[in-house]
């Protein structure tokens, strides 16, 4: 409050106290109640006086200093709700960038497992490819070998059976014509064999 406004009050104040209390008490020292009129006037000016000084010299700057901290704490208020606003920010931030890094691990999971059926599939195309290759290999070894022993049995077929021609004829043949002979013989068995299975 400003001076001007207390010393107005203060007279009006003093103006409307009852005159009881400005009277003299009569006889004796006085009661209780007596009120000294120059000692209490004196008071109210000392008084009146010490507001004056404490609001124009004290109150302006304890006023200042308080309206300086009112605007200090405004600022800290308004900066912290700033940094507020800015850690939400953040932290929505921070949210989004998580939620999209889990995406992207679920994306890379789903990669992974992706390409790890890939890669399995292609093991298994490849060991099936190899087990087919060693079966028509191992075909081929055991058609190679049947006709090598078929051969050898034609041979060992041809020799017997001139062995046992020569043995019952008993007399000496010509080895190379009765061979192409006999092994054109077999070749018309076999390929009527062949045809007929």
């Amino acid at each position: 409050m400003k001076a001007s406004r207390i010393v107005p009050a203060i007279v009006a104040l003093t103006a409307s106290l009852p005159e009881v209390l400005w009277a003299q008490g009569g006889g004796g020292e006085g009661g209780l109640f007596d009120i000294n009129t120059g000692l209490s006037t004196w008071t109210l000016l000392v008084f009146a006086g010490l507001v004056f000084l404490l609001g124009k010299y004290a109150w302006g700057p304890i006023l200042a200093a308080v309206e300086a901290r009112e605007k200090g704490i405004q600022a800290a208020l308004d900066e912290a709700a700033k940094r507020n606003e800015e850690a939400a920010g953040m932290l929505a931030e921070h949210k989004e960038q998580l939620a999209d890094a889990r995406r992207q691990a679920s994306e890379i999971i789903a990669e992974g497992k992706a390409a790890g059926d890939r890669v399995r599939k292609d093991i298994e195309e490849k060991a099936r490819a190899e087990g087919q290759a060693i079966i028509e290999r191992a075909r081929t070894e055991i058609e190679r070998e049947r006709d090598a022993a078929l051969e050898t049995l034609r041979s060992e077929a041809v020799d017997l059976a001139l062995a046992a021609a020569s043995h019952l004829i008993r007399e000496s043949l010509d080895q190379n014509k009765d061979r192409q002979l006999v092994e054109r013989y077999l070749d018309d068995m076999s390929g009527s064999g062949g045809a007929r299975a």
